[in-house]
Parts: C-alpha cells; structure tokens; sequence
C-alpha cells in the first residue's frame, strides 16, 4: 500500500469534513483528526458534530472509530502517519506590520514545528490551509532547521475548493483536485502518493499537478474570481434600482452568454465567509509587497463593493422606517453567512445589525443552524461594538421564527434559508399545472439553490415570471418548511416592511398580504399600483405602501 496512515492538523470547517469523505472512500487507511481543543474533539465524538454540512452526519457516522479517528494525541499521530494535512486557521492579522490584510501563520508555523519535534521518520506534508504564496518554503526552512537524522520533508500544496453548504458534495464530485509540489523527483514522487489517495474515487483526469507557487496562488485567485462576481452583480444592482431595471433580469440575460455563465450572479446584500474576504486581502497585501500597486488597488475594491453594499442595504431599512430605528423592534431572519452552515464568519449579518443597534433598534434575531451563543458573541465582539452589556439588553434570540417576528415593525432576511421561500400553484381549476418550479415539489422546489458563498438561483417567483407565469395573482404554496406570511403579517405592528436582503422572497404577493417590501436590485411598484394593473377583483389589496427607492433614497410620502 501506497500510504496507509494519515494524520491531519487542525479538526475545523477544513479538516473535519475533508477527512471524513476521505475515510469514506479509503476504507483501506486509517485517518486520524487531531486538535488541541478537547471541546472540538469530544463534539466530533458525539451524537452533535461541532460545525452543520448537509450530510456530514451520516458520512462520519459511518466512519467514526472504523477507519476515522478524533483525537488530541497529537504526538500519536504525527508519529504514526505517513502523510500530515495541516488544516488549521489563518485568519487576516489583527496586528503587526500588514494588519487587516496579510494572514497570520502562526498556527501553520506552529504544525510546522509540532511535526518536525515529534517525527521519528520521513513525512510528506500537505498545506491544506489557504496560505500566502511561497508559504511552503517557509514550512520547510522550519523543518529542515529542525529536522532529525534520517527524517526527511516533501511539502506539498493541495487547496481545498469546497464550499460551505454543499462541502460533502464537493469532496464527493470536485470540479478539480489541485496538488503543487516541488518540481524534483522527489517532489513528484509525493505528489504521485496523494494522487493515489484521490484516486480512491476521483478519476485521474480531475487530478491536477502544478509547481507548488502555481497551486497556492491559485487558491487565493479562485476566490478573488468568485468574490469579484458577486461585487460586479452587486454594482450593477445599485444602477438597476436607480433605473427601473431588474438585476435578476440583467443577471439572466449576461448568465446565458456562455463566456460568463450563470453562477455567481445573484445579487444580494453581499457576500461573507470564512475566505472571500481574508483571500482578497491577503492577494492585496501580496500586490503591495511586491510592488504592484494597481493591481492592489483593483482587487481592493471588490471589498470596497461588497462593503457598500451591506452598508446600502443598512441605510435603506433606516430611511425607510422614517428615517428613524430607535426603539424599533426589527426581526432578523438568518444570521449565518449562506444557507445550509451555521458558519457566521464575515456574514453580512453582522454589518446590518450592527448599524441597526447603532441605530437605537432592538433585534429578535432567528437563525435554524447558528447557536444563540455564536450569535451573541459575534455582535458583543469589540470590532462590533464598545458596549456589549447594551448589546445584550437588545437582542433577543429565538427558537422560532413567529416568534422572532411577533410584534415587531419589520423584518430582514439575511440568509437564503430555504424555510423563508415560498413556492407558488396556481389556484383556479382553469390553471391547473404544475407549480412554478416542477410537478415535484420537494423540499428543494421552495427553495434557491446555492451556490460558493452565499448565491442562490433564482426564486420561486422569478422562475415563475421566466416562464411567462405571472406571480401577482398566484396565491401561496406553504409547504411544511416554509414560513406562513399572512401569518407573519398578523402579528407584526402596522405598517409591516420586509427587507428581502437575498432576493428569495415573492415580494408582489407580500404587497398583496399588506406587506411593504423592498428588496435588491429592483424597484417594486407599490400594492395599490399593482392591484389597478394585475390582481382581479378576488384579490383586493390592502391600501398604502412603501414607495420605492431610487439611489437609496428615503420612502416617499
């Protein structure tokens, strides 16, 4: 057998789920995940795993204590494995010279160290983290410093490119497999040793090999491309709702050339995570120091973009409350940064409720996957605010979403949950069909799918308008996942507003409930309009609305 033990570093969003699907597919290895956090250990152990991935449960249950190990012996396990993973943080430094922008190595500096104290023989290591160009080299000065007599080091690059929310079926189907190496015949000779393990079930022809620099700047490119999509869509929303136009409509019209394609092209409030901004960051701060300027300055405002956006969509839910949140009680609905994780890093959720709370509001935030305590811990944080015990006297956290809204002036969707959608079906016998998605509505015919970071395809509604359906006279679908808007309607203090921050949401049919709706990237005419020019004398629409919004401005009397 090529390789027989693997150890990995590090039992994170990363780690965990990547060494799970390996196990599942390498049943001849054993892997071990190995951390210092006995917390994190003991909830990879346990019936609840530490982090939410669609499919993960079964994928580990499977595995765990055959061929899958959780452990903090670390020592055990560097000792025994063949080949190391290091899968840990590298978070944007918070201080020191490229503070806010470079990472910070100092737990891959860290593994670096740990394996060359504790080996007793050769290792091959793998950077699966996302690092800096040229990171490897510095893994292996530190090693080769260290090093024992008779130990030797290959260093490998192997990015990972899953996405949160769909990470098993990404390690299951990836688009790619990216391994770098040293350009020697030892080099190759490591880089054949992982490709075996891969093969276990990913078609050699999906396998790609590069020089170790090509494959760690390929990382950071990846997520350069993707974030730069989202920020491109997100400009061109601002200009739609200045002109009348309909981003979804731009964006499927610009998707269906196929030089662009269709993902990545889905406005919203803007984009979070783990990696788009920390990778763009760290290419920026890469550009400075190597004298590249410009090139610094052009990926630069990818974050600039998406930093206005979720600043754009903030100031529009104050201006159009009256131009005043004090006091007001506004419910949050999704505060992960994507639906399908309970991941809350860099969420756009944050932004928007940080300006309300500035603002004087106060909060019932409803997530189904983020725990209360992560939630409050991101808005108590310093870099959120300089008055926690503030914080926690105005936020309230719920277990139920009627509950979150019961009461409350507006709400705001965050995430792309798909419990927030609602599927359309034509109600008279003269328009019976199927719905607006497929005759077989399932869990996923309610929802937007999604895609990277945070992008959906398009909603129930628009699929419905994209096929020549119109959506102002379709009363509502409620499945069992889906939430019951006239009932949200009821209990909510009147004027009630909707701030669709995902543009998931069917915002005529809300107008019609009563709703005043806004949403990104596309003037909503108001209900009464709408009731003149679409909706039959059977659907009678309630009187005044929120008129909208022209380059952000305020509600109009």
């Amino acid at each position: 057998m090529v390789i027989s033990k693997i150890c990995c570093i590090g039992a994170g969003y990363v780690g965990g789920p990547t060494c799970s699907v390996m196990a599942l597919k390498c049943p001849d290895i054993k892997i071990t995940v190995v951390d210092r956090s006995t917390e994190r250990i003991a909830q990879w152990n346990s019936a609840k795993l530490p982090i939410y991935e669609p499919g993960l449960d079964e994928v580990v249950r499977q595995c765990r204590n055959r061929n899958l190990f959780f452990s903090t012996d670390i020592e055990t396990a560097i000792q025994e494995a063949e080949l190391i993973f290091i899968s840990v943080n590298t978070p944007t430094k918070t201080y020191g010279n490229g503070r806010g922008r470079a990472a910070d190595l100092k737990f891959v500096e860290g593994c670096a160290r740990m394996i060359a104290e504790m080996s007793q023989n050769s290792k091959i290591v793998v950077e699966k983290s996302t690092v800096p160009v040229r990171a490897a080299e510095s893994i292996m000065h530190i090693l080769k410093a260290n090093h024992k007599p008779g130990v030797k080091y290959d260093i490998l690059s192997n990015p990972e490119f899953l996405a949160e929310g769909t990470a098993v079926e990404d390690l299951l189907k990836p688009d790619r497999v990216l391994i770098g190496g040293e350009q020697t015949p030892e080099g190759q000779a490591a880089i054949e040793k992982l490709c075996w393990v891969y093969e276990h079930w990913i078609p050699k022809c999906n396998i790609i090999t590069t020089n170790t620099w090509s494959s760690e700047l390929s990382k950071l490119a990846a997520n350069a491309f993707l974030a730069q999509r989202i920020s491109s869509i997100n400009s061109l929303s601002a200009v739609c709702e200045a002109t009348g136009a309909d981003v979804s409509e731009v964006a499927r019209a610009v998707g269906l050339d196929s030089r662009i394609g269709p993902k990545f092209l889905q406005a919203s409030v803007g984009f979070g995570g783990s990696c788009f901004q920390k990778d763009i960051l760290n290419l920026v701060y890469i550009c400075e120091g190597l004298n590249l300027p410009e090139v610094a300055a052009y990926w630069q405002q990818v974050i600039d973009m998406n930093d206005y956006q979720k600043t754009r969509f903030s100031q529009k839910i104050i201006e159009c409350l009256f131009n005043t949140v004090t006091d007001k009680r506004i419910s949050i609905l999704g505060f992960a940064f994507k639906k399908n994780t309970g991941d809350t890093r860099e969420t756009p959720a944050i932004a928007v409720c940080k300006t309300l709370l500035d603002e004087g509001a106060q909060l019932n935030i409803y997530d189904p996957k983020v725990e209360p305590e992560q939630i409050m811990a991101d808005l108590t944080h310093p870099k959120v605010t300089d008055s926690p015990e503030y914080v926690k006297r105005a936020v309230q956290i719920f277990a139920d979403p009627y509950d979150a809204v019961r009461g409350t002036h507006a709400l705001v969707v965050c995430t792309e949950w798909d419990e927030f959608v609602v599927c359309h079906r034509r109600r008279h016998q003269r328009f019976q069909a199927p719905c607006s998605v497929s005759s077989s509505c399932s869990s996923s015919c309610s929802s937007s799918s999604s895609d990277g970071d945070g992008q959906q395809e398009d909603s129930p509604e628009q699929r419905g308008t994209n096929r020549g359906l119109s959506p102002f006279v379709v009363p509502f679908v409620v499945f069992p996942q889906s939430l019951d808007y006239e009932r949200i309607y009821a209990s909510m203090m009147k004027p009630a507003y909707i701030f669709d921050g995902r543009k998931i949401l069917p915002h005529e049919r809300l107008q019609q409930i009563g709703f005043h709706v806004q949403t990104i990237g596309k003037r909503l005419l108001g209900a009464a309009a709408q009731s003149r020019s679409t909706v039959p004398p059977s659907h009678p629409i309630p009187n005044g609305h929120c008129a909208p919004l022209a380059n952000g401005a305020g509600a109009q009397a």
